[in-house]
């Protein structure tokens, strides 16, 4: 079996592999949701992932050490994960094949030409590194996973694609998935693959910070592409698909090699071969960086975080609408540890984790956010799910009773994501009275942390002269009401401050009242009553409400809800927390 064959069937393996992990990124109970698969393999593999957290933390989180079998197998074997693994690159690869197959020699070797272009994923991966590791008043964070494609292709994945099949199929997710932003995730996908029509690995040639550490790393291989002998009828067929742009017709350039192997196969005089010893026609090892491109993408990084924190987003102008999951990190730590790679939003059972906008700051983009208008419901009092699938602990796994604030967490109490806030201008009961319980009646928690008041209102022209009195039916010399209206079990008949039935029915100018309610034995003619509705106005109890936003979820107000959750109280930040202690 041919080598180059070898690799393909490598690609399709861990792309496979790759999509399935997606996949079971589900919570449920069928044999193909999550079901203890390593589902964060791929991301506990990518080396970047481990370094820039370790720059940004100094700790390195657990799993992540994983990390050093593609760092060690890359300085056995070269950019082995670029061209075997990577299930990105193999998307990369695919197209470009699609794309320029059909394309003459010369083209071909025209498009696969080292082009200087190539070092800017370099400066982007210093960029990324710098801002990481800025010492300033601890102002550093992990952006790595905008551009890392590892992360950014778990992003696509999980938040587009998927979600696309799904409404199709059905047979993924119990009820269709939404994502907010969703649109700019595939946009940038899809501009990433198709940029492979006009040069083949585009983006792995010049934007991939992972190739650029991998290409770093490649340097030190012990077996690597070259030539046995410096004798070469130079026919350039071993360029003709080249995935890397390295060059292997001259002296080749071992930090853009990717090991597609290509030119193994292409070359028809066995010059060509993988080997331990360096290529005997001459090669490049260092990757092409000026001095002055170092300078400037290592200086752009270290003014990028104080730059972007500017608006004081970490400060006292938090934005009050960024609401964690529980078990997320204080923000300034969580900023450091997020890969922005959408596993614990995919896998969020009620949809309610989003990716969040640029309206929470460029740092805070693409990373989980809840919005409680969306999905079926808001955080799920028994679901931990988002911890424990957070490949670094930006998200650190938290157990049910800590959640809970059960057994040794009682005296901590329960995880608090923020807190609910009634919206007296919107609420039906407060603004409009009109009867409403939705949100008491929906909250989770046991004593909930929303209660009403109750109180009686006349209704808008609820002032009636008595005409007629016979039995429970009382007649009105005003024809005013519409019939029907006060026959909910919500409205009252009233006689002063102390006297008042409920109303069974009405008519334009009669109201039935219920059984046993004596009200028409102190009526005569021509006394006033009135129509009152019985409201039940709600609020909160800020001491026991956790933020879980079910309540807003549930509010009948369509649009901007009369009930909402505000970061306001969050556990994972004391400043923020809206009660002093006592």
């Amino acid at each position: 079996m041919k080598i180059v064959t070898v690799r393909r069937l490598s690609q399709v393996f861990f792309f496979t592999v790759f999509i399935w992990f997606c996949i079971v990124t589900t919570q449920g109970t069928r044999w193909w949701q999550l079901r203890g698969w390593p589902v964060n393999l791929f991301l506990r593999l990518d080396p970047l992932v481990a370094i820039g957290t370790i720059l940004s933390t100094h700790r390195l989180y657990a799993p992540l050490l994983w990390a050093l079998v593609t760092v060690v197998l890359t300085i056995l074997f070269g950019r082995f994960f670029c061209g075997w693994v990577c299930p990105f690159g193999a998307l990369h690869q695919f197209v470009g094949f699609l794309g320029n197959r059909k394309k003459p020699l010369a083209k071909r070797l025209q498009l696969n030409k080292y082009r200087k272009a190539q070092c800017i994923k370099y400066f982007v991966l210093i960029f990324f590194l710098a801002s990481a590791a800025v010492p300033m008043l601890g102002w550093a964070w992990l952006q790595t996973g905008l551009l890392d494609p590892i992360p950014l292709v778990t992003r696509s994945i999980n938040l587009t694609l998927l979600p696309i099949v799904d409404s199709l199929t059905g047979t993924i997710s119990a009820t269709p998935r939404y994502y907010q932003g969703a649109c700019l995730v595939l946009g940038l996908f899809f501009a990433a693959l198709f940029l492979n029509l006009l040069i083949p690995r585009f983006y792995c040639r010049f934007i991939c910070p992972l190739g650029a550490l991998l290409a770093i790393l490649s340097r030190f291989a012990i077996w690597r592409i070259g030539k046995n002998t410096s004798e070469c009828s130079n026919c350039k067929l071993c360029e003709k698909a080249c995935e890397g742009a390295c060059e292997p017709a001259s002296q080749i350039k071992i930090s853009e090699c990717v090991l597609c192997l290509n030119c193994l196969d292409s070359c028809k005089d066995n010059v060509i071969s993988y080997q331990p010893m360096p290529s005997l026609a001459g090669e490049v090892t260092n990757p092409d960086i000026s001095r002055r491109g170092f300078i400037l993408s290592l200086t752009s990084g270290v003014f990028a975080v104080p730059a972007v924190r500017l608006a004081g987003k970490l400060a006292d102008n938090w934005p009050h609408k960024l609401i964690r999951p529980p078990g997320a990190l204080s923000e300034a730590e969580f900023l450091k540890r997020c890969l922005k790679c959408g596993q614990c939003i995919r896998i969020c059972p009620t949809n309610v984790l989003q990716p969040a906008g640029i309206e929470f700051g460029m740092e805070a983009l693409w990373t989980p956010v809840l919005n409680n208008r969306i999905g079926t419901s808001g955080c799920q009092l028994n679901c931990t799910a988002c911890s424990y699938v957070c490949p670094t602990a930006a998200i650190r796994p938290i157990t049910l009773s800590e959640k809970l604030g059960l057994g040794e967490f009682a005296e901590a109490g329960p995880i608090r994501i923020g807190t609910a806030f009634v919206d007296r201008s919107r609420c039906l009961p407060w603004a409009m009275d009109k009867p409403c319980i939705v949100c008491q009646e929906n909250c989770p928690l046991s004593p909930k942390a929303i209660y009403t008041e109750e109180v009686f209102n006349t209704v808008r022209d609820g002032s009636l002269a008595v005409k007629k009195i016979s039995a429970l039916k009382i007649e009105t010399v005003e024809k005013i009401m519409q019939p029907g209206k006060f026959a909910t079990g919500d409205y009252y008949c009233a006689a002063g401050e102390s006297k008042r039935a409920k109303i069974t029915s009405n008519t334009e100018n009669s109201i039935e009242l219920a059984p046993n309610a004596a009200l028409e034995k102190t009526l005569g003619i021509g006394d006033k009553i009135e129509v009152q509705v019985r409201l039940q106005r709600p609020h909160v109890d800020i001491e026991k409400c956790i933020g879980c936003g079910v309540c807003q979820h549930e509010c009948p107000v369509s649009g901007k809800r009369a009930i909402r959750v505000s970061a306001d109280g969050e556990t994972r930040n004391p400043e923020r927390k809206i009660l002093l202690d006592t």
